[in-house]
This record gives structure tokens, C-alpha cells and sequence, in this order.
């Protein structure tokens, strides 16, 4: 089954060909991040142009790239939710375009779900296939959510953020230690080669006793402080690089330790069969290694760090898993942009 994914939830412009749930025909992907850069953050009205601009080339691409026509599509996918209305609502109308003219089913996927089946392409999940249930970690720039998922497309919510998702926060700490946006990827850059045990910042933890719940906005707060009381914030640190590394290697490191703590217990309470990592923050190399080397021989699957960001073939991916457990939806589809999962 060759399905066409179409991706636009925040500044991705995205459409991909993926066979069977798992192999990659093509996956295209315009990225905003260039634009979006000169404000520190994403601009909603010129997200949505942008992707009015790409998507029928980007489409046109992914066909091209996977040597398919457009007889050979069998279905068509495209997130729905969560996301920025206006965003959405250019995949979700180029979908239900296709699928009409071309008669094709359509299949409206939630863009969290979607994270989720990243890990069933590049053949990494087929080779060793633990069952379920299986908790999973969606941890990107607007959610951090664990949940359980009992088998495919049914899932459990265990825990998430109550403020600040782990995105979010690496993104307002790069900016207030002017490390550019988005700040995950910028974090990580400036810290490796810090050796933490060596780091005399220290930064807190927000546990949350008693539950699997996230909360990031103290820690980005104590950030703030201690990088103002250093003379670090607002541009001081640019002739203090060594320093400014440091106290974003700390970030980094308390980020890292209350997701791969709070992971790891959701996994024993539920008696998980494995783990799963999705979303942009789980491209974070420092989260992979210490997740894999905690996990005491649970299995661990995690995407390529190009299939944790925003792509079109997961999308594909988890509509293949609901075509067999579902009817297609209708062409009164509509964006939710507050759209949960389990």
C-alpha cells in the first residue's frame, strides 16, 4: 500500500511516499527555519504563506523522488492536529483536494501519532519487535507527553508538560544565552566537549513527586537569573563562550535527567515491552545515549534524527496502521489545532 503523506503543522512544509508502513519512497521536506530565525521563533501568518508557496512543488517532488504517478498512490494522509490553525489548514486542504480529484481515501492523522510511528520506518522497528504495551516519549517544541501504548493506534496518556514544553524551553534558553534559534539544536552544539561533572553551574530539577508530569518553566527561569546575575544574558556571554556553554551544557543535562528519569519509571510501572522516542527534542544526542544506556536492556527505538523533526512519511507510516482499523475519513475533515492524544 503506497501511501501520499502531507505534512504543515508548524513550519515544515512536508510530503512524503512511504510503502507499507515502513519503507521510504520519498520524503521531502521545505524548512522555514531560515525565516523564521531573524524573530527567535515561529511567525504563524508567515508560516502559513510559506507553505501556500511549497506545497504543490514540495508534493510534486516527493512523487517524483519516489518514481511514483499518481495511479500508483493508494491513500492519502495528512495531520489535522495539533498545530497552528492556519498552517494546518494548507495540508489539510491540498489533502482533500487530491483525494478528490483523485477519488482517493483519506486519512486525517494526528501529528503526535505520527511521531510515534517514526520508529516503525528505516526497518527499525521490524527487527526486533518486543509487542506491547509500550511507553513512548513525544518531546518536541509545543508538547512533552508520555504515554502507553496498549497496541497500535491506542494509546494511554501517563504524563505531560503543565507549562513549558522541553522544545520550548531549550528555544527560550538558546535565546536567552543569544545562541540563535531553534535553541535544541544550538544547546547541543555549545555543550558537547563540556564535561558535565566539570560544570559548576547548577540548575534545577522540577520532579514533580508522585507523578509522570513535566514542568520546565522554573528551570528556564533560573536560567534567566543566573545568567543575568553572571552578566551572561542579553549578548554578555558572546566574549564568554566557554562560560555560556557550561550553563547551557547544564540546561541541557537537567532537561535531560527529569525526561530519561520520568521515561524510565512510566516503563517499570506499566511493565513495559520497550520504549519509543519521538519528536524534535528526541533528536537530542545527549537524551538518546543516556535513555539507551538507563534502559537496562528494555529495547529503546528511536528515530534517525531526521525523522524526529517534522516529516511527511511518519504521517504515511501511521496511516497505514489505521487504514487497516478504520474508515478513511470524509471531505468534511477539519483542522483541530488543540487536537490530544491518548
Amino acid at each position: 500500500m503506497l501511501i501520499l503523506g502531507i505534512e504543515t503543522s508548524c513550519d515544515e512544509t512536508a510530503a512524503a511516499l512511504v510503502a507499507d508502513g515502513r519503507v521510504i519512497r520519498s520524503n521531502v521536506i521545505a524548512s522555514q527555519v531560515e525565516i523564521h530565525a531573524r524573530y527567535g521563533g515561529v511567525v504563524p501568518e508567515v508560516a502559513s504563506r510559506q507553505h501556500l508557496l511549497q506545497m504543490i512543488p514540495v508534493v510534486e517532488r516527493a512523487l517524483s523522488q519516489g518514481g511514483a504517478a499518481w495511479s500508483d498512490v493508494d491513500a492519502i494522509a495528512v495531520t489535522y492536529g495539533p498545530g497552528l490553525a492556519g498552517a494546518l489548514m494548507v495540508g489539510v486542504n491540498m489533502a482533500k483536494a487530491v483525494a478528490l480529484a483523485r477519488g482517493l481515501p483519506l486519512f486525517g492523522i494526528n501529528h503526535l501519532e505520527g511521531h510515534v510511528y517514526a520508529a516503525w520506518l528505516e526497518g527499525r522497528q521490524p527487527d526486533v519487535d518486543p509487542g506491547f504495551p509500550l511507553v513512548v516519549l513525544v518531546a518536541s517544541g509545543g508538547h512533552t507527553d508520555l504515554l502507553l501504548m496498549e497496541e497500535h493506534c491506542r494509546y494511554r496518556l501517563l504524563g505531560m508538560t503543565r507549562d513549558d514544553a522541553a522544545g520550548e524551553s531549550f528555544d527560550k534558553a538558546a535565546r536567552v544565552l543569544g545562541l540563535g534559534f531553534p535553541g535544541g539544536p544550538a544547546i547541543q552544539r555549545v555543550s558537547q566537549g563540556i564535561k558535565i561533572e566539570e560544570v559548576r553551574q547548577e540548575l534545577p530539577r522540577a520532579w514533580l513527586r508522585g507523578t509522570l508530569d513535566f514542568s520546565f518553566s522554573g528551570l528556564k527561569t533560573a536560567l534567566l537569573h543566573k545568567a543575568q546575575e553572571q552578566g551572561l544574558a542579553d549578548g554578555g556571554g558572546a566574549s564568554r563562550p566557554k562560560e555560556v556553554a557550561e550553563m547551557a551544557a547544564a540546561f541541557q543535562e537537567s532537561v535531560v535527567d527529569v525526561l530519561t528519569a520520568k521515561t524510565l519509571a512510566a516503563a517499570s510501572d506499566a511493565g513495559a515491552k520497550g520504549i519509543i522516542l519521538g519528536g524534535g527534542v528526541t533528536a537530542n544526542a545527549r537524551l538518546r545515549e543516556r535513555l539507551r544506556a538507563k534502559a537496562g536492556g528494555l529495547p529503546v527505538f528511536i528515530p534517525s534524527p531526521g525523522l524526529c523533526v517534522d516529516n511527511a512519511a511518519m504521517v504515511a507510516s501511521c496511516a497505514f496502521y489505521h487504514a487497516g482499523r478504520r474508515n478513511a475519513d470524509g471531505l468534511d475533515l477539519d483542522v483541530v489545532p488543540s487536537l490530544k492524544l491518548g
